[in-house]
């Protein structure tokens, strides 16, 4: 290998340097263990050898210059900042109004009438009001319409924020009329605690301004990073142990039987109990209301849908029809006064008024908070990047944790719960064509009309329709169990991080388990840095492929050679792994090669000595 001719470090008269010509010799020698060859074989390696003081002075290395903070300063560009801050002035000035708004007013449409149906039972998941999940479509939409990213997610209500934040509401807030608010039953303990009455509106305020609030610091910490240091894997296991808290929650309303509520761990053991025990209690007119609803949700869904949408970007408003179908029957057939079914109740007209969340519940909440505005996050993000790289832009990790954080704080004020991304609507607004996010804001009008006209109709629904509407919306989620036997086939340590994380969160709660799969995450993290990837290289006959030679068949190793692959970094703390798995496969090859001329004798540390591998070549193309 014969240097270059203007090598600025061999003494040219352009360089300044000096020449290193007789640096530039080296001798390889052989690297294996002893030969028995009469003479060694040697590799000849010509070439400069570049000492970093005068690679520095011969190639002029730029110096790092640290400018002061005054100048770093003044030269940042308002006009830009407040574009990067506000992504809608960038995106709206290039909007097509022939091309794109017919789009965003279909999907927009479409959207805000599926938002009325599931945001009123994800309400009662939430322990609210059903009229807040209204709110949610609304209030938050609009922030995240002019500073997210995402151009095709669907904000608003979404079942596991809404049973997480459900959960502090019944924990903090006072009891309560179900006849005035119809919610699941309260736990006053923690509001007498606290020694102050609080409302659950007044709880889920205050959550929601938490949570705003943490995501605004991550915000400033630029920790939207955090996306990737919860895996795929983690906030799959998440959400399919999350969805059957869901589910577990809604068998009283699905049943419209009696069951007590049970907090702590193992509290869905204790509630499928106390079901058991309660049989004797079940409504068989809401069961049955509950069956047909779900059924013609799964046909909609399975058949129906398929074919509409080869015929039209439209689908059917399933989840509105099962709604209208529902309170009609309750308002003019009574079948709830009839039945004693559980009806939604009382539901307030028009906007409400802003108010600010109770300061004395702040630091309360702030625990619940953190853990919601992280998942939230995670889970919002998450859905941004499937629609980011299905139609290839992107999307800013950090603005989304300013976008959701300023709609979080914006809503606090409106009587919302934490908000979040919606697979199901999102899927729907893409489908039906959705461009931008100005097909939210059309969804926000559908919920204007319906907050400050249309919402009392909806009082005498039966809740058993809004339970089966949840269930059959968590089918996807409840299903994501199955993905663990595919997780656990491409890696077992990912299999042991979803399964940990699901059990803990079915078991515990969503919170814990979050904190124990990101524990365990670490873990297998770790593990890994341990432990790199280590095989022996063979070559597939005829090619110049080369494999794992332990995972193919008929391969051939090249005669003397052993090639070693390393997958992983190397420091401290796997240094002495690094050398047991050199020499391990070191000594396989030489007994390979043994093999080859010693035939049925035993194997022995000399014979391996005096093998025929002259050399080692270490593959750290993957380090």
């Amino acid at each position: 290998m014969e240097p270059e001719e203007n090598d600025p470090l061999l003494g040219n008269e352009d360089s300044g340097g000096k020449n290193l010509g007789e640096f530039g010799t080296c001798w390889m020698m052989d690297a294996t263990m002893k030969s028995t060859h009469t003479s060694s074989t040697h590799v000849k390696v010509d070439r400069p050898i570049y000492p970093q003081t005068m690679l520095d002075e011969a190639y002029r290395c730029k110096s790092q210059q640290a400018y002061p903070l005054d100048i770093r300063c003044s030269e940042c560009n308002p006009g830009k900042m407040v574009k990067s801050m506000i992504p809608a002035i960038d995106w709206l000035s290039r909007y097509s109004f022939k091309q794109d708004l017919p789009k965003d007013i279909i999907a927009g449409l479409t959207v805000g009438i599926m938002n009325i149906p599931q945001g009123m039972a994800y309400a009662i998941l939430g322990n609210v009001p059903p009229v807040v999940g209204l709110y949610m479509a609304f209030f938050p939409t609009i922030i995240y319409a002019f500073l997210g990213t995402s151009r095709h997610i669907s904000m608003g209500s979404f079942a596991v924020i809404c049973l997480m934040a459900g959960k502090t509401v019944s924990t903090y807030s006072s009891t309560y009329s179900l006849a005035n608010i119809p919610v699941n039953s309260t736990l006053p303990y923690a509001a007498e605690q606290s020694g102050t009455s609080y409302s659950p509106i007044e709880v889920a305020m205050a959550v929601t301004f938490m949570v705003g609030i943490f995501q605004l610091g991550m915000y400033l910490l630029r920790l939207g990073v955090i996306c990737t240091l919860l895996s795929d894997t983690l906030v799959n296991g998440l959400t399919a142990g999350a969805a059957i808290h869901v589910f577990t929650s809604q068998i009283k309303d699905l049943l419209g039987m009696n069951v007590p509520k049970y907090t702590g761990p193992l509290y869905i053991l204790r509630t499928y109990i106390g079901i058991f025990e309660n049989l004797h209690t079940i409504n068989y007119v809401a069961t049955f209301c509950s069956a047909v609803t779900m059924v013609a949700l799964i046909i909609n869904n399975e058949i129906l849908k398929p074919w509409i949408s080869k015929k039209s970007i439209i689908p059917i408003p399933i989840e509105l029809i099962v709604v209208l179908a529902g309170t009609l029957l309750s308002r003019y057939a009574y079948i709830s006064d009839t039945h004693n079914l559980s009806v939604v109740g009382h539901i307030a007209v028009g906007l409400p008024e802003a108010a600010a969340p109770k300061l004395s519940l702040l630091s309360l909440v702030a625990l619940d908070s953190f853990v919601i505005s992280v998942v939230a996050y995670i889970i919002s993000v998450s859905m941004a990047l499937i629609f980011a790289q299905k139609l290839k832009y992107t999307i800013d990790s950090n603005q989304e944790l300013l976008a959701q954080g300023v709609g979080n704080v914006v809503g606090s004020f409106f009587s919302c719960l934490p908000f979040a991304a919606s697979l199901s609507r999102s899927a729907i607004q893409e489908m039906a064509g959705g461009v931008t996010q100005v097909a939210s804001l059309f969804s926000c009008s559908v919920l204007l009309v319906v907050l400050l006209w249309i919402a009392p109709f909806f009082e005498p629904l039966p809740r058993c329709f809004l339970a089966a509407l949840i269930i059959v919306a968590l089918k996807g989620v409840l299903f994501q169990v199955k993905d663990f036997f595919r997780i656990w086939k491409m890696s077992t340590l990912d299999g042991i991080t979803w399964l940990v994380t699901y059990l803990t969160v079915i078991l515990v709660e969503i919170d814990i388990g979050l904190l124990v799969g990101v524990f365990v995450s670490i873990v297998t993290i770790f593990i890994q840095g341990m432990k790199p990837y280590t095989c022996q290289l063979a070559r597939l006959p005829n090619t110049d492929i080369y494999v794992d030679s332990t995972r193919y068949t008929k391969t051939e190793e090249v005669k003397g050679v052993c090639i070693v692959h390393y997958a992983g970094g190397l420091n401290f703390a796997n240094r002495v792994y690094f050398k047991k798995a050199v020499h391990q496969i070191y000594k396989e090859c030489a007994e390979n090669e043994v093999n080859l001329v010693v035939k049925g004798k035993s194997t022995s540390d000399d014979d391996i000595e005096n093998g025929k591998i002259q050399f080692i070549i270490l593959n750290l193309s993957a380090m």
